[in-house]
């Protein structure tokens, strides 16, 4: 904009000069002034258009220098020799100077002052020979040109200082950016709510876990929000106006029950919630603004954390006594066993099988307990589901005497695709074993009262689904299926589906149960998920054995 309007004031001044002047019309500079105001215009209109691409320190690239600066020292020189002494345009020679200096290298824009130089001092040699005093006028263009090169060290040092602290500040503000990214993305996903909030119960943000927690809406998380709106938060709006007025909160938290509606039509529930509060002030426009930042954990997570930690606990001792009880036992049973050689008493005998089936008994509970010790995923090959299923199928239904016939009580589908899956086939048994037993137990015993089936279950997955027909599982037991020690059966460890979770979770697999509605004849599935192969080998089996 600087250079249109210094063509504009140039063309201004020269085309008034040529309608007040007495003489012939000078058209040299006159035309120079129209081509330097056109070239100035059209490099401004297209700059609007096409922004100019700065490289690295805030320079301009070789094409836009003779567009802009090679086009200002053309037309100022040509001005400058071809005025005469009409107009003095030697002071328009510093926009160029300026320029190359705030948008050039630091090299290229001295030169470009250098050649300024030795331009004035010709042009002042040049008008000695009209008639001017040569000293006079080389010590002008001496002192003129000294100033041009100050001014080009100085305009170029403060353009390269101003770039540095560009480039600092945008490295600067690029990291800023970064972190609040970074911080609010941390926020956004911590599963533990925070919420801030002032006096008067207003809640100024939250994230979506606080949200969650008091049964709020998530878009709300956006607008700032009354407590006093909601009658089930009235027990948290009591708090936290009890903390603004005794400034103070419990070190260790306070739990507080938050009566929330389960759905729609539904009773409310308590949620039973840890607050935790910390006290902060805010600068305002006009005064400081006392808020509060609500941590809040749901007491059920806290608890859940506690028993799994405890549960790690207790497997690290099992595992531990499980090792010191096997040699006294393999000592025990060896014992019983010499013993029973030399009885003969039946009495005696009797005592002997007892001893017997109670060390096997407890050698069955220290396997358990050992099973159940995490472990890191061992190295175990890929196997045909279908097949091994059906293996394990036939022998368990001879070992537990059930007829080869069509009055089975179990049914077995193995579909028509080959699912290929990595687990150990001593796991596979244990878990399927374990899954046949309790539905053998608890079913109906009548034909297919268990149905065993194998199918794919979406992209990497196969499904080993065992449904019965037994009773459904109780709403206050089914929580408790894959506890460690949780068993229905005076005689039971407790031990079963906390190994096969145990062992599925192993190989990247899981384990839950699904009971179907009341109209359905096998109304208990447990439904086992394991990782599939990524291109499962071809063929077909029977659909059924």
């Amino acid at each position: 904009m600087a250079r249109s309007l210094a063509g504009t004031l140039l063309l201004g001044l020269f085309s008034l000069l040529a309608a007040i002047g007495s003489g012939p019309i000078d058209w040299a500079p006159l035309l120079v002034a129209i081509g330097y105001a056109a070239a100035a215009l059209t490099v401004s209109v297209w700059g609007v258009q096409h922004p100019v691409p700065l490289q690295p320190g805030g320079h301009i690239g070789r094409r836009w220098w003779m567009a802009t600066v090679g086009v200002d020292l053309l037309a100022f020189s040509l001005l400058l020799v071809l005025g005469g002494r009409s107009v003095n345009v030697a002071a328009l020679l510093v926009l160029p100077v300026l320029m190359s200096a705030a948008l050039m290298p630091r090299r290229p824009a001295l030169a470009i002052a250098a050649a300024v130089v030795l331009l004035q001092i010709g042009h002042a040699g040049l008008l000695s020979l009209t008639g001017l005093d040569l000293a006079s006028s080389l010590t002008q263009a001496g002192l003129t040109g000294a100033g041009l090169l100050a001014i080009s060290l100085l305009t170029s040092e403060l353009a390269e200082r101003l770039a540095r602290q560009e480039l600092a500040a945008r490295s600067t503000l690029e990291l800023a950016r970064q972190q609040a990214r970074l911080n609010r993305l941390m926020i956004e996903e911590m599963p533990d709510g925070v919420m801030v909030v002032d006096r008067q119960g207003r809640v100024r943000a939250a994230n979506p876990a606080a949200l969650a927690l008091i049964g709020a809406a998530r878009a709300r998380r956006f607008q700032p929000f009354d407590l006093q709106q909601t009658p089930a938060w009235q027990p948290l709006l009591a708090a936290l106006q009890e903390a603004f007025a005794t400034g103070t909160w419990p070190q260790a938290g306070q739990e507080l029950a938050l009566p929330l509606p389960l759905g729609a039509g539904a009773p409310a529930e308590d949620r039973r919630l840890r607050l935790r509060m910390r006290f902060t002030r805010s600068r305002g426009a006009r005064s400081e603004e006392e808020l509060g930042v609500v941590f809040m954990e749901d007491m059920r997570t806290l608890r859940a954390r506690a028993r799994q930690e405890k549960l790690a606990a207790m497997g690290r001792v099992s595992a531990g006594i499980a090792h010191e009880i096997r040699n006294p036992l393999a000592a025990i049973a060896q014992a019983n066993a010499l013993l029973a050689e030399d009885l003969d008493q039946p009495g005696a005998l009797q005592l002997t099988r007892m001893v017997e089936d109670n060390v096997q008994r407890l050698q069955r509970l220290v396997d358990d307990v050992l099973e159940a010790v995490p472990g890191a995923p061992p190295e175990a090959p890929w196997i045909d589901l279908g097949r091994h299923v059906a293996t394990l199928c036939r022998d368990w239904a001879h070992t537990a005497g059930l007829p080869d016939s069509a009055a089975s009580p179990m049914h077995v589908d193995l579909g028509d695709e080959t699912l290929t899956t990595r687990i150990d086939p001593e796991h596979l048994r244990r878990v399927l074993v374990n899954l046949l037993d309790n539905a053998l137990r608890h079913g109906s015993g009548q034909p297919q009262a268990i149905w065993v089936r194998c199918t794919p279950a979406g992209p990497g997955q196969a499904l080993l689904t065992v449904a019965s027909d037994g009773p459904p599982i109780g709403v206050d037991v089914e929580p408790y299926l894959f506890e460690p020690f949780f068993s229905t059966r005076s005689r039971g460890s407790g031990l079963g589906l906390y190994i096969c979770r145990e062992l599925c979770e192993r190989y990247g697999g899981t384990i839950e149960y699904q009971p179907r509605g009341a109209g359905a004849r096998h109304r208990n599935v447990f439904l086992v998920t394991l990782p599939r192969a990524a291109a499962a080998t071809g063929g077909h089996r029977p659909r059924s054995v």
